[in-house]
């Protein structure tokens, strides 16, 4: 960071869409900055120049990449999302700009999330809200929580929450991650995450542990060596009546491999927070798949979710002209903040 602690009056550029960030005139107003500039992604490449701090608030946009020449002395940039995926293009991954994510804001709100369409899906609510509209009154015996194994593709701080919710409801939890190891904390037991038969050091794979879960729940940053790893071969070593759960990105999942499964009873449902295309597109048979559950990407998205990430950049940029370390820095080989 010593481009940007060296820089007398930063200039801060906010990328952003149709809203401008909340309480983004405590930026205007902070005399210690230079000059607070706002684009939208056509306006980006013109206003570039010159700036030091970038926030991304334009969530998922792709605009940084094709302005990247525009960036003369850009040394700081932070998304005010979980996952950077749409930043680690060559040009950044490769430059010296610092990347922070907004990690933390998201982890329970997801969690509670992804609890909620275990309970949905274990206790038939889906099927009690359409017999609700029906007026029709069927007696039905739903299954248990408690005793279900679930296993959680990633092990990343929102993975850690789900694992906790769902332990605290009686499940069975383990993990896959990058690297295999007993005796976590929040996991118990972590494989990797590989779908070959066994592991670099010859033990149990995510590919050994899918026959085994009720629930399947992706928690993964969008990599490299995650994109396209929940294909045909992925679905078809869970169970018939597992479901799986999305809160991660959607390009993790092969879209047509997953409704092919749907179709094909290959598992007994999904719950779809991510899609390879937002907005899903209405002809897409996800919505109305027999077990298919849609949301608009919103898992994370409570009361005051907006306002929590202001106030974590905010915390960021005055740990930045302090001289402090930054928070929730990116190793931009690897695509996540590690640990």
């Amino acid at each position: 960071m010593n481009r940007l602690t060296s820089t007398n009056s930063p200039r801060v550029l906010v990328l952003h869409g149709d809203d401008l960030p909340p309480g983004h005139k405590r930026l205007d107003d902070d005399p210690r900055l230079g000059e607070v500039v706002y684009a939208t992604a056509d306006e980006l490449s013109a206003k570039l120049p010159g700036t030091h701090v970038l926030l991304v608030w334009d969530l998922f946009t792709e605009a940084l990449a094709s302005a990247w020449h525009e960036a003369d002395s850009l040394a700081w940039v932070h998304a005010a999302t979980a996952g950077v995926d749409n930043l680690m293009f060559p040009g950044l991954v490769d430059g010296d700009a610092v990347v922070t994510n907004s990690r933390g804001i998201f982890d329970e709100p997801i969690a509670e999330y992804v609890l909620g369409q275990v309970v949905a899906f274990a206790k038939g609510f889906h099927q009690t809200w359409d017999h609700q509209r029906e007026r029709r009154w069927e007696h039905r015996e739903t299954e248990r929580v408690s005793g279900r194994r679930a296993l959680v593709v990633g092990t990343g701080p929102i993975g850690r929450h789900i694992a906790r919710k769902l332990t605290a409801v009686g499940m069975d939890v383990c993990a896959s991650g990058s690297h295999a190891r007993e005796g976590d904390p929040d996991f118990g037991t972590v494989v990797e995450s590989s779908l070959s038969e066994h592991g670099a050091d010859g033990g149990p794979t995510l590919l050994s542990r899918l026959p085994g879960a009720d629930y399947v729940v992706v928690a993964a940053p969008l990599t490299d060596s995650t994109r396209g790893l929940v294909d045909r071969r992925f679905l078809g070593q869970m169970k018939p009546t597992a479901r799986l759960v999305n809160v991660a990105r959607g390009p993790i999942v092969v879209q047509a491999d997953l409704v092919a499964a749907l179709e094909g009873g290959v598992i007994a449902g999904a719950a779809l927070d991510v899609f390879e295309d937002e907005p899903l597109k209405a002809t897409s048979p996800l919505w109305w798949l027999p077990g298919s559950v849609v949301s608009p990407h919103m898992s994370g998205d409570v009361v005051g979710w907006r306002e929590d990430l202001m106030d974590l950049f905010l915390d960021n940029l005055a740990r930045c002209l302090d001289g402090r370390e930054l928070l929730n820095v990116v190793d931009k080989s690897r695509g996540y903040v590690p640990g």
